[in-house]
Formats: C-alpha cells, sequence, structure tokens
C-alpha cells in the first residue's frame, strides 16, 4: 500500500524541504501514520516529540500544527528514528520507531537514494514503524517566562535558561566562559 497523504500535499512538503530523500520519506509517512492513529487537523492540540533532528522533521513541521516556535515540536537528541505523537485533548498518543532493516538499500538502483525514499513510500505503514501506546502528555505545554538581563554580555534570556555564577546573572555562552567545568 502506498502513501495515501495527497500527491500535492506531498509536493510541497518536498518544497519546503528543498529535496526529496529517505529521511523526509521516513517523515512524510510518519505523518500519515498520525493522522491516521490520532485523526489529526490543523486545529489538533497535538504535541510531536521528535528523538532526532533529520530531514523527516520538516515534514511534521509542514504537515501537522507541530513547530519549534510553537513549543509543541520538541527535539530530544537522542539519535534515534524513534517519534512520540500526543494528543492532548483526546490524551491519545504512540510512539513511532522507523525500521531501518525493513526498506533495505538497493545498490543496483541507478539513484539509490531516490529507490529508498520510494520503496519507503510504497510500503505498508505496519512494516516500517514499530507502533507502542504512549498513556501520559511527553511533554507539559510551553510557559511564557520573564526575560533577563545577563551581566555581561547584555542579552535578554529567558529566566529558565540564566546561569548564577560569581553573584552575576548569566546567559549559557558567557557561562561557559566563566566556568571551565561544562
Amino acid at each position: 500500500m502506498s502513501c495515501t497523504i495527497e500527491p500535492r500535499e506531498i509536493e510541497d512538503t518536498i518544497a519546503f524541504h528543498g529535496h526529496s530523500c529517505p529521511g523526509l520519506a521516513i517523515g512524510i509517512r510518519l505523518v500519515e501514520l498520525a493522522r491516521n492513529q490520532l485523526d489529526i487537523t490543523e486545529t489538533s492540540n497535538v504535541v510531536c516529540v521528535t528523538e532526532t533532528d533529520m530531514c523527516g522533521v520538516d515534514a511534521i513541521q509542514f504537515l501537522t500544527p507541530c513547530t519549534y516556535g510553537k513549543g509543541n515540536l520538541v527535539h530530544r537528541d537522542y539519535g534515534k528514528a524513534g517519534f512520540t505523537f500526543f494528543d492532548r485533548d483526546s490524551e491519545k498518543g504512540f510512539r513511532a520507531v522507523f525500521l531501518d532493516s525493513a526498506v533495505p538499500d538497493d545498490p543496483t538502483a541507478d539513484n539509490p537514494k531516490q529507490a529508498r525514499a520510494k520503496a519507503i513510500m510504497d510500503a505498508p505503514l505496519a512494516d516500517i514503524f514499530t507502533l507502542k501506546e504512549v498513556v501520559l502528555p511527553p511533554v507539559r505545554p510551553a510557559k511564557i517566562l520573564a526575560s533577563m538581563t545577563c551581566a555581561d554580555c547584555g542579552e535578554r534570556v529567558m529566566e529558565s535558561r540564566i546561569r548564577r555564577f560569581a553573584g552575576k546573572d548569566l546567559c549559557i555562552p558567557c557561562f561557559a566562559e566563566q566556568e571551565q567545568k561544562i
């Protein structure tokens, strides 16, 4: 079974990302899975936690209401092709992991990357992702916090990112210049 996302949406996603590749195909198929599992729409109160910073994250940002700026797309740098979607309204969610071995490379193809992307787009979802139900939200909703001024550089910093050192409030880069143990 091939991808059920409308071809125009796929083309627009590729244009947003800048090129077609296996990583973007993984993201597109992941969004298809999320739409099927959680009935995600433009107005859904959904959050996604991605455990990687690969190309597929662009598909998540483009095809779902999840974005870094709204705080409902969270990156945890685990280096895994794992993704958790959670609908805060229905209190349902899942964690999906891409099964790399399910779509082997074809070294005989003229363009192996495009052949792999096509194979990902054509594979049944159940063959390319493991799925595990999630019953608790993976992250709290984003909060707007006060800004403080770094005592060294004078730039404004969200209060939760200020570090206190030698009686001064410092941003993380200025703190790193002062403290040798990080």
